[in-house]
């Protein structure tokens, strides 16, 4: 009796450990995938030694995959997962082990989502300030289109925006926004990017949110022609004769533009000076004085610009002509014409007059003299004078008058008809002193007779 429980025991041991039959899905339920990786859905059994495995999607479509059965588990591969492959699938197992005929099924739902990369961007390869460029991002390979957002931010303003929402394509796609703006100078430096994002609130992937990758951020760099162009004079636009001056010209352009100074003179003619941002003179003199301009141009938008600033140099007066026309020497009767000129800034007071600094002796005036015939008395020491705040400067210049008989040329018919008359007036002459004298002694006076006494 003690044997025959002992076997009984036995026996409702091993029926205790014997496991019942059965079956799962790995993965449970519900699987998210993305198109285009491979998928493995795995049939697992337990308690029955050689179970019969069958696979089917629940709407009796195309499986879309690869079984594989093995002992106790078979497994459906979807290498890789297309659009097809959105389905619930179900998995059939019989457990036959000769007693009786066990089945059970389960089923998983598959969804599918696309979101394999980085948006990328595009914008025009030349921007110009102010005119009208285009951003094109391109999200590539989406899937559902209907939950895709849209940003386009520069820096972190958001430029646009954009859905999909209307969108009921079902089949794999790359998106494309398009934005056209126009970018201005204070856009350079700044960041275009384009954020795309999934958000499907009942599926979990990451990521739900991609950004355009460091590669793909797009540096503003516009090109513009030059603007706010202006010169800074250095120390002032009123230097003072023999001071350093330094023009700088700074104009706003990218690429940076070519600069190029010129000068116009009082004489409205135009000088080429240097190209370069900066005009350097050393010693300034009276003659830089005018007006200078920087003329600036990009070489790639070919917009120009320019801007001008009036340089007075101010000093001292000096003195640029003091001359006597036709010449210093000249003849009585001759016009003579004497001038003076001076340079300075403020202008110039000019006192032109015959020495001494005398006002009564005349001839005075402020820059010339006219003597329309002039006369030996003329002659002399003449002075210029000029003045202003800064200070004074003289110079004197000699006129010389001469008797127009003076000139050996002149002299020589007048020696020879002198000498002429002189050989016949001085014999007569002598004749009569020596009558007179006679007839002082005798009388009387007669003039045969003389002459008969005097041969």
């Amino acid at each position: 009796m003690g044997r025959t429980n002992q076997a009984v025991l036995v026996i409702l041991c091993m029926l205790r450990t014997v496991k019942a039959f059965e079956m799962e899905i790995i993965p449970a339920e519900r699987i998210v995938a993305q198109i285009g990786d491979m998928l493995i859905l795995t049939c697992n059994t337990t308690g029955c030694a050689s179970p019969n495995f069958s696979w089917r999607t629940q709407m009796d479509s195309p499986l879309g995959g690869k079984v594989s059965n093995h002992r106790t588990y078979s497994t459906l591969t979807m290498n890789p997962v297309s659009i097809v492959n959105s389905h619930s699938y179900l998995c059939t197992v019989i457990c036959d082990d000769g007693e009786k005929k066990e089945k059970k099924e389960k089923s998983v739902k598959v969804e599918l989502y696309s979101f394999p990369s980085d948006p990328i961007i595009e914008i025009s390869p030349s921007l110009v300030a102010g005119e009208q460029a285009t951003v094109i991002c391109r999200i590539p390979d989406v899937y559902p289109s209907d939950h895709l957002e849209v940003l386009l931010k520069k820096d972190e303003h958001v430029l646009h925006r954009e859905d999909f929402q209307d969108d009921d394509s079902m089949n794999l796609e790359t998106k494309i926004v398009t934005y056209t703006f126009h970018p201005m100078a204070e856009d350079i430096g700044k960041e275009i990017t384009c954020v795309a994002r999934l958000p499907i609130a009942d599926m979990d992937f990451e990521p739900k949110e991609r950004t355009s990758s460091q590669m793909q951020i797009v540096i503003l760099n516009a090109n513009f022609g030059p603007q706010n162009t202006t010169i800074t004079a250095s120390p002032s636009n009123l230097p003072m004769k023999g001071d350093s001056l330094n023009l700088t010209c700074v104009t706003q352009s990218n690429p940076p533009a070519q600069i190029v100074w010129s000068k116009r003179s009082a004489e409205e003619s135009i000088q080429h000076l240097i190209k370069n941002n900066v005009l350097s003179i050393p010693h300034v003199h009276f003659s830089d004085s005018g007006q200078y301009i920087c003329e600036v141009i990009n070489l790639v938008t070919n917009k120009t610009d320019k801007a001008t600033v009036d340089i007075i140099i101010q000093g001292a007066p000096v003195i640029t002509k003091l001359s006597i026309e036709p010449s210093t020497t000249v003849k009585e009767g001759e016009n003579v014409s004497i001038q003076c000129s001076a340079e300075s800034n403020p202008p110039p007071k000019i006192i032109l007059r015959r020495k001494p600094d005398n006002a009564n002796m005349g001839p005075y005036s402020s820059r010339r003299i006219l003597l329309p015939s002039v006369m030996f008395q003329n002659a002399g020491d003449y002075e210029c004078m000029a003045e202003n705040e800064f200070g004074n400067s003289r110079r004197e210049i000699t006129l010389n008058v001469k008797s127009r008989l003076e000139e050996p040329v002149q002299m020589i018919p007048l020696i020879i008809a002198f000498s002429s008359v002189a050989a016949v007036v001085v014999p007569a002459v002598a004749i009569l002193i020596y009558v007179s004298r006679q007839a002082k002694v005798n009388g009387s006076y007669s003039l045969v007779k003389a002459l008969r006494l005097k041969v």
